[in-house]
């Protein structure tokens, strides 16, 4: 983008004058590299003055270029350019992340496909735009294909993947009646459905909506020293005038006038205040990146320290966002399976399986080195499961539904009462069937990610309230998760809608909200609250384009640490400030009630700015993180820990599995 393209070049004219500069070439040589970076430089953020003056107003980067052709009026060449790189590069980045979230909410709607097949009352089917389905159109998804449009089943079977929509890890199963959504992947079955919104009004569409209406209303937030930006530029411009035009009035001598009235736009110009404010935000920023957090901009990192309230989504964010085998159970009957050929068995007849679940079943058969046989016959039924020969055995896989089927009174009792025993646990419970018998059960769950309880606690003593759970999936996983992890107040089935509303709603009580997420179904919610944190690995483009800030690492642990070094950054900048306010005010009044000479006075305010800028960088130093505990402050990083395959899941991890 030229934005971007602008600022690079600019700073690397600045960087190869002042080398030229430093090696002592003849001045004319790297005087042509400092103009030249203020040409590429200097144009946009002075046209952007010349328009906003236009309009009737004056900002900084109009002032800004005032001071940068100033400076190099009367020599002071490298100020002038230092300036037109930091306004060039701020602008730069200020552009691209509008730019990248404008373009991602935009391919959202990437997930609605674009045709779909409409029936006719004769039973004919046509394919049409999916923007021409009217309410009352009646479609046929076939298996693998995108919903078209906002509806109800009236024929079929099917399990729908919508974790887009409510975040829910698994396949749901739809079948006459149910609602589906826009958007969401349908399974083995084919279904009918009765079109009950039109295009512009389904959840996706909603979902872009209130993304860009969000973002739109926190792109007003800025930090303090823009905010009070017009009233500085204009102070500083009218005494420029005023120290010039006053002592002429009466009958000063030019020059030396002039030369008062350049030193003093030198002094007071906000270089001083610029580096203030920015390296100790941009040095934070900066440190955050290396320990695995990315934060998009000064605005952002700011907002952190203000944050009184977490809000956590579960699926991905919270959990690992995969289900994982937590126990195999085998009957206790005579002559019964034991867990590993149990085990054994159920991945034979789900390898050739598409569902999550079956990739599960088979992944734990792998950790556990066991031969996985080959299996023959393989037949799968949406919302029962799959059916395969398995040396000579007939083997069943899937839903506790199976178990109507079943002859065998004693067993099926059993059965059931251990499906009662893991869903009332909070797992998924998948039966397996031999030749029509029951021999066992495997319970699945989406394991919790190793550092989210120690997370939840010390943001509760961080934040003084313990953070909420927000989330579409079913209320008793939702509980389940809570619970495990140190949650009180929960939230559950919620659509994307939904979500923005509770957001709000804490916001209405004056609290500042810090929302968690990583799905598309969690991107209104982050763009309407104060900060939204992505987890970035497995997030959706536009969970990750939408946040203020993205976890690269998976680390739940490094948002203590960030609100920690966002408070810490904000004590630096108001130290830094309050240093460069006394020299601008010393120098200042000296220019005015004496005569400052103009060597003392580019002295003392590039002396101010170094000195606020080395205090700045500070926090670029391990040792701020090492100091707040942040994960990785030792080198290592919890995904990478060899004790992390057995950390505990929800409810158990891969450790408890029976053995």
């Amino acid at each position: 983008m030229p934005e971007l393209r602008y600022a690079a070049a600019a700073l690397g004219l600045f960087a190869v004058g002042g080398a030229l500069q430093l090696l002592g070439t003849p001045a004319p040589l790297w005087w042509a590299f400092y103009l030249a970076c203020y040409l590429v430089g200097g144009w946009e953020p002075a046209l952007s003055g010349l328009r906003a003056l236009r309009e009737r107003t004056l900002d900084v980067d109009l002032l800004m270029i005032v001071a940068a052709l100033v400076a190099a009026a009367i020599g002071q060449v490298f100020d002038g350019a230092l300036l037109i790189v930091i306004f060039a590069t701020s602008g730069a980045l200020e552009a691209f992340v509008t730019r990248r979230t404008a373009d991602s909410v935009r391919g959202l709607l990437d997930l609605a496909p674009e045709k779909a097949t409409r029936l006719g009352g004769d039973g004919s089917e046509t394919l049409v735009d999916s923007a021409v389905l009217g309410v009352g159109d009646t479609v046929l998804v076939r298996p693998g294909e995108r919903v078209g449009a906002d509806g109800e089943v009236q024929e079929g079977v099917s399990e729908v993947d919508q974790a887009s929509i409510t975040g829910e890890p698994l396949p749901v199963l739809k079948q006459a009646g149910d609602p589906v959504f826009a958007g969401t992947l349908n399974g083995t079955g084919a279904l009918r459905i009765r079109v009950t919104r039109a295009a512009a009004d389904t959840v996706v569409a909603r979902i872009v909506a209130m993304v860009e209406a969000a973002s739109a209303t926190k792109a007003k937030t800025q930090l303090f020293i823009e905010q009070v930006e017009q009233r500085y530029s204009i102070g500083v411009v009218v005494a420029t005038l005023a120290l010039f035009a006053v002592p002429l009035a009466f009958g000063a001598p030019v020059e030396p006038t002039l030369l008062r009235a350049m030193t003093f736009m030198i002094v007071a110009s906000p270089c001083a205040v610029v580096l203030a404010t920015m390296p100790p935000l941009l040095s934070a920023i900066a440190n955050a990146g290396r320990h695995g957090l990315l934060v998009k901009s000064a605005v952002v990192l700011e907002k952190f320290r203000t944050v009184d309230v977490v809000a956590f989504d579960k699926t991905g964010t919270l959990t690992e966002g995969t289900p994982r085998v937590t126990e195999v159970r085998p009957l206790p009957t005579d002559g019964g399976l034991g867990a590993d050929e149990l085990l054994r068995l159920a991945a034979a007849a789900e390898y050739a399986g598409e569902h999550p679940l079956a990739r599960a079943v088979v992944a734990a058969a792998r950790e556990r080195g066991i031969t996985v046989p080959r299996a023959g016959g393989f037949t799968s039924a949406p919302g029962r499961g799959v059916r395969a020969t398995v040396e000579g055995q007939v083997v069943e896989v899937g839903s506790p539904r199976l178990l109507g089927g079943t002859g065998d009174g004693t067993a099926k009792q059993r059965a059931r009462a251990m499906v009662d025993e893991l869903e009332q646990a909070g797992r998924t419970a998948v039966i397996v069937l031999v030749d029509g018998r029951p021999a066992g059960l495997l319970g699945l769950a989406d394991r919790v990610r190793p550092d989210a309880a120690a997370t939840v606690a010390a943001l509760a003593t961080l934040t003084g309230t313990t953070p909420i759970l927000l989330t579409g999936d079913n209320a008793r996983a939702a509980a389940r998760l809570a619970e495990e992890v140190g949650i009180t107040e929960v939230r559950a089935g919620l659509l994307p809608q939904d979500k923005v509303d509770h957001v709000r709603a804490l916001q209405a009580g004056g609290r500042q909200v810090l929302l968690v997420g990583d799905g598309v179904n969690d991107a209104p919610a982050m763009a309407a609250a104060d900060v939204g944190v992505a987890i970035g690995r497995h997030g959706s483009d536009l969970a990750l384009d939408t946040a203020d800030a993205v976890i690269v690492r998976d680390e739940l642990a490094i948002l203590p640490t960030i609100i920690g070094l966002s408070a810490r950054a904000h004590r630096v900048m108001r130290a830094n400030l309050l240093l460069a306010a006394i020299v601008i005010a010393a120098l200042i009044t000296w220019d005015i009630a004496g005569f400052l000479p103009l060597p003392l006075g580019v002295a003392g305010h590039e002396g101010s700015t170094v000195l606020v800028g080395l205090n700045g960088l500070r926090l670029l130093r391990r040792s701020a993180w090492r100091r707040l505990g942040g994960p990785g402050a030792d080198g290592t990083h919890p995904d990478t820990h060899p004790d992390h395959p057995d950390q505990p899941g929800v409810p158990g991890g891969v450790a408890n599995v029976a053995r």
